[in-house]
């Protein structure tokens, strides 16, 4: 019998050889040290962190039709994602180290252009074409909507009608001012009345200076092709359809509160009860805002998932004394379908703006989690509800609201599934105080984590953002959900039975503490940071750094640090801009001069005003240059010189419209480097460096002028061949028009 042949055992240190037998997911070193090979195996190992960021690519494609401004360039983007995944899939066919990047590619190009074709296509179905020049019309209408705004004294309407040289159906806002007795509109004209009435309508305004609050485009995606005011008495040809609605039981509902608790607090109640706005003051609003509380105003969150909640446990306890159906039904279930059936009714009484269609969606999902014994809040269940409202509403994306909203869930989610937060949170054996403790320190940083995920939101749409609003929303926030929508839900329940007065008074010093907070809050110094118009290139990096942070685990979160670490020190380097000039050549302002904003005009406009103090990042009343020592002004023009970048500025700005001698406006244009009117100036005006008449206006809608680096910005570079953009036809006038 031969002998057993025993097999050798390596055992080390014998001659190098080819470790054959040892498999691998590269072939060579330049495999492994490749940028796709590092990213493969990153996305292999990210399981499923990865999915929310289908949504942020959905989301960019949305956000792509916005930036590029012509049908081309959308076509191209397209075609470009889609060359993508042609590319991905023939240079990594077959190639399993390459899989996850193949995928991934592949995912994010097809998402990307989905979102693009989406908002195209939305744009297409919806969009309306608004009217070529202001007209004071006599028209018949029929009303869609009403929308009563006491503290405004007024009435906004939401009609339909007819144009007369063509037909064309169009839809207009217009706002009904108060009676004469003060009292608003009867409720005769209401949602399906037709009625007759002469108004003034103006197209819907671009906006006033570059990165400002863009109007037409929301008129736009909202189908209105003007909006107004009425003139005069208004004729009910016929009265409002008889029979309930959820308009009109919206109304009822905020007429009953703002009855039962005037004042401010009765206009927060009706807010929170139906969602109704209309009755908050603007001191009330901008105190809000300032202190860091306005979220609270917007039915999102916070009060839809208090409904929910309460819902949830009512049922719950309730069911529960059933011995009957508790044998025989999972009470959980029952209980969550009564909760989502509260906040859908909730969603749909109070307007179903996009936060509390969000909250509404992101609620449902978290109660079908724990239905099924699943962890309820994820940033999967956030992205789903994201990529729903995108669906349905894609233009919302570039809105405050959307932004804000899904920013603030997004860094609760994500802070609380830190694994630091979560060993903090953890149930232990302590005091009832030191647990308390722990949910205040969690509190306070929670309010700190979304003040700053929300501060570049806020500093890009409306250039001012509250620096407290962390420590007023540690007492804000368990305040409305916890003590005053309780109390405002008791209350109505009582009325049912004539009892809901002391309910209602309570409920009313819960708000006024609101209010006290708020009004506190913004009053003290530093509560409020001004800043200058932040542009879409910083925005965009604080955005891609956020995101990064929130979405990914582990360390590699961090390099989410570095974009939004260089976007803050380019956001507070880049300067305010010298000069800024509305679209209609109209409302100059001129900063760096001391601590206030000059004028050319001391407007009665507050939105003007408004507009070139935000836009300036600067506070205060703007002063008129006539009352600035440096300014040389006659009746019609106003002359200054300012000193920027190691030379002088000559500047020459029209006030009258009056004819004047054109040798001697000649002459002063040939003195001056910029020339700014509201009318059209001849040609024999040549300044030095720039013509900013209503020729020039007409084209670039406003500007905003960089004197140190020669540039200046307009309004029509952001906005391209949009259907909401039509600018006036360029036109060559030697002389301006008389008046």
């Amino acid at each position: 019998m031969g002998r057993p042949i025993i097999p050798e055992i390596p055992m080390g240190g014998g001659p190098p050889v080819d470790d054959v037998a040892v498999q691998r997911t590269w072939r060579s070193r330049a495999d492994l040290s490749s940028i796709s090979g590092i990213f493969d195996r990153f996305l292999g190992t990210a399981g499923f962190d990865r999915g929310p960021w289908l949504t942020v690519f959905f989301a960019a494609g949305i956000g792509s039709w916005f930036v590029l401004g012509h049908p081309w360039q959308w076509s191209a983007a397209i075609g470009a994602a889609i060359l993508a995944v042609i590319a991905a899939t023939a240079l990594w066919r077959g190639r399993d180290d390459r899989a996850e990047l193949r995928l991934a590619v592949t995912a994010a190009a097809l998402v990307f252009a989905a979102g693009l074709a989406v908002v195209w296509a939305r744009s297409e179905l919806v969009g309306a074409e608004p009217m070529d020049r202001p007209q004071v019309i006599r028209i018949e209408a029929r009303v869609l909507g009403r929308e009563e705004q006491p503290a405004q004294e007024r009435v906004r309407l939401i009609l339909a009608m007819r144009d007369a040289g063509t037909g064309t159906a169009q839809k207009i806002r217009v706002n009904v001012p108060q009676t004469g007795d003060g009292n608003l509109i009867g409720p005769e004209i209401g949602e399906g009345a037709v009625i007759r009435l002469r108004v003034r309508l103006m197209p819907p305004a671009p906006p006033m200076l570059p990165g400002g609050y863009n109007f037409a485009r929301s008129a736009w995606f909202q189908g209105y092709a003007a909006t107004g005011s009425a003139m005069g008495d208004i004729e009910v040809i016929e009265p409002a359809l008889t029979g309930g609605s959820i308009a009109k039981l919206q109304r009822r509902l905020a007429s009953h509160v703002r009855a039962q608790l005037g004042g401010s607090p009765g206009s927060i109640a009706a807010a929170f009860a139906s969602g109704d706005r209309g009755g908050i003051s603007e001191a009330d609003e901008e105190a809000m805002r300032d202190s860091g509380l306005t979220h609270l105003l917007s039915i999102s969150g916070l009060h839809v998932s208090a409904v929910i909640a309460a819902a949830y446990l009512l049922a719950i306890r309730l069911l529960a004394l059933w011995p009957w159906l508790t044998l025989r039904v999972r009470l959980p279930v029952l209980a969550a379908g009564i909760g989502a059936l509260a906040g859908v009714g909730y969603t749909l009484l109070t307007g179903s703006e996009v936060p509390t269609v969000r909250s509404c969606v992101g609620a449902v999902l978290v109660l079908i989690a724990l239905a099924l014994g699943r962890e309820p809040l994820s940033l999967r269940m956030v992205a789903t509800a994201a990529l729903f409202v995108l669906l349905l509403w894609p233009e919302s994306l570039i809105g405050p609201s959307f932004q804000m909203s899904f920013a603030a869930v997004l860094a609760i989610v994500a802070l609380h599934n830190c694994a630091p937060v979560r060993g903090f949170l953890a149930p232990r054996e302590e005091s009832w105080l030191s647990r308390m403790g722990r949910r205040t320190i969690m509190l306070l940083v929670t309010g700190m984590v979304i003040e700053i995920a929300l501060m570049p939101i806020v500093m890009f749409h409306f250039h001012r953002a509250g620096v407290y609003g962390a420590f007023a929303n540690v007492i804000a926030i368990p305040l409305v959900p916890f003590l005053s929508m309780p109390l405002i839900a008791l209350a109505l329940a009582m009325d049912s039975v004539g009892l809901g007065a002391p309910a209602w008074w309570l409920a009313g010093k819960s708000l006024e503490m609101l209010l006290a907070i708020a009004h506190w809050t913004a009053d003290r110094p530093g509560a409020v940071k001004l800043l200058p118009e932040m542009g879409g290139a910083l925005f965009a990096l604080f955005l891609t750094g956020g995101l990064w942070l929130a979405l990914w685990t582990g360390k590699v979160r961090l390099l989410g640090l570095a974009p939004a670490a260089v976007a803050a020190v380019l956001m507070a380097l880049k300067p305010a801009p010298d000069l800024l000039i509305s679209g209609d050549g109209r409302h100059v302002g001129i900063a760096g001069e001391g601590n206030a904003l000059l004028v050319l005009r001391d407007s009665r406009s507050s939105f003007a005003s408004d507009n070139l103090l935000e836009m300036a990042g600067m506070g205060g009343a703007p002063v008129p240059l006539t009352e600035w020592p440096g300014a040389e002004c006659s009746r019609e023009f106003c002359v200054v010189t300012l000193s920027r970048g190691g030379r002088l500025w000559h500047v020459l700005m029209a006030r009258g419209r009056d004819m004047v001698d054109e040798r001697a406006l000649a002459a002063a244009c040939d003195r001056s480097d910029i020339v700014i009117a509201d009318r059209y100036l001849p040609s024999s005006c040549r300044p030095r460096w720039l013509k900013a008449d209503r020729n020039l206006l007409s084209q670039t809608g406003g500007l905003t002028i960089y004197l140190e680096d020669e540039r200046f910005e307009t309004v029509a570079e952001s906005q391209g061949e949009h259907g909401w953009w039509q600018p006036a036809p360029e036109r060559s006038a030697r002389f301006g028009p008389k008046t």
